[in-house]
């Protein structure tokens, strides 16, 4: 493949709520099935996963390391409740480092202020700023971006526990991290809305917690990158070496919209404004998604675009593709076995979604699902909103007849929409009998 694709923020086994398999070896083989060149390690804070990584990656150029055929940065996302104007803030923070010299000095300046090995993800009731001035200490060059910017619970625009905008958060250090993550239910266009936003570079990764799920979001690039020429290009918003960030349909995240998840509503953020923004069916607040929460502090237009802002690309998991297609579950043995029969025949998954020709795909998987993968490179998706926790729902809309002359219709039953309106629908309210509620994790 063409493309150095990296994926940099990940969690272990050693995290909450996360697959055994996230060991080095499920995530350098998930890596290659995807075409991952680079994972962030996750969890470096944690003694015993460090310690893993110290016997098991080898070094390969300044501040990237190998294993299994795949390149590794390490990496973590320290969590932070704390209370600040008046209210509690819970904010989550990506850091990347030069080496594992500079994790060893932040392990040892982070262990009185929380637990390192309760967690992979470690809290701290340490402010954003102060973490800021203690990572500094230590070295100037651990890169510093704020994690799913806009998630309602743990983020730094969130809904429920978060700031209004960048500088209430971090003050005098306002310059001080590199990138923001967008997050699962938000892309880039919706952003852009944000005039704040214009100094930092936005970036997408998958916080995974299982394998299967690498690079849903990642960022790509042109050539392979090492520690410092990849803060360089994040830094400049190098648009030669860095090419575009893979996002999902933001409507697929699972707090796009509004709504109780345990009562089965959603709105559309207007109609959270005319119910007052109460739960019909409880009485109670309803979540905040992340569509309303743009539209609350957006300063631009839908539409608006900075000059310098990097391209994206929306895209629907191969797995998801197979499913629609076979009107099966995406978990299913059928869709596990045309995934790898395509996988092992035509190449990586994000190769096939990206560059591999229709025509080949076709020839290896079938007309259908070859022309649901077109259709989804020219973004022809209908999609059920997410929202309070539920991950939204993907309908592929292909018409065969643009290759059989023939109007056969819509082969997966979803009603037609171009990508304006996808983003532009009518809002949609959904009423559901409430039921006991499926334990869910906040963050994958």
């Amino acid at each position: 493949m063409r493309y150095y694709i990296a994926d940099l923020h990940i969690h272990s086994h050693y995290s909450r709520a996360t697959s055994r398999d996230m060991n080095l070896d499920g995530i350098a083989y998930h890596a290659r099935l995807k075409g991952i060149s680079l994972v962030g390690t996750g969890d470096v804070l944690h003694p015993l996963w460090r310690k893993e990584l110290q016997e098991k990656l080898s070094p390969t150029a300044p501040g990237i390391y190998t294993y299994g055929g795949v390149n590794f940065m390490l990496s973590c996302e320290t969590s932070h409740i704390y209370s600040d104007g008046g209210k509690v803030r819970r904010i989550h923070i990506v850091l990347l480092f030069p080496d594992f010299e500079t994790v060893e000095k932040l392990a040892a300046k982070l262990a009185p202020y929380g637990d390192l090995v309760a967690d992979g993800r470690p809290t701290f009731g340490l402010s954003v700023k102060q973490l800021v001035e203690i990572v500094r200490e230590i070295s100037e060059e651990v890169m510093i971006i704020p994690a799913h910017i806009w998630t309602p619970w743990y983020s730094l625009y969130g809904a429920n526990s978060g700031y209004d905008s960048v500088e209430e958060a971090f003050g005098e250090y306002l310059n001080e991290p590199i990138a923001m993550e967008t997050g699962l239910s938000s892309d880039p266009p919706m952003n852009w809305r944000i005039s704040e936003l214009d100094r930092y570079v936005l970036v997408s990764n998958s916080d995974a917690h299982s394998p299967s799920r690498l690079g849903r979001e990642a960022n790509v690039f042109s050539e392979p990158l090492d520690y410092f020429e990849l803060k360089r290009v994040l830094y400049e918003k190098d648009r030669e070496k860095f090419l575009f960030t893979i996002e999902f349909f933001p409507e697929e995240g699972k707090y796009h919209y509004d709504g109780h998840r345990i009562c089965g509503v959603r709105y559309h953020p207007r109609e959270t404004i005319a119910n007052g923004g109460i739960c019909p069916v409880c009485g109670r607040p309803l979540t905040v998604g992340v569509l309303h929460r743009v539209e609350t502090l957006a300063d631009r237009p839908e539409g608006f675009r900075p000059p310098q802002a990097i391209p994206f690309k929306h895209l629907v998991p191969l797995n998801e593709i197979i499913a629609d297609v076979l009107k099966v579950g995406k978990t299913s043995k059928r869709v596990q076995k045309e995934y790898d029969r395509m996988v092992q025949t035509l190449g990586p998954e994000l190769e096939i979604l990206l560059e591999t020709p229709i025509e080949r795909i076709a020839s290896v998987a079938g007309r259908e699902i070859a022309a649901a993968v077109k259709s989804v490179r020219e973004g022809k998706v209908h999609v059920e909103p997410g929202f309070d926790g539920v991950y939204g729902k993907v309908g592929i809309i292909v018409d065969m007849g643009e290759r059989t002359g023939t109007d056969t219709g819509d082969l997966f039953s979803v009603k037609p929409a171009s990508e304006s309106e996808r983003h532009k629908a009518e809002p949609k309210s959904t009423h559901k009998k409430p039921g006991k509620p499926k334990q869910l994790s906040l963050f994958d």
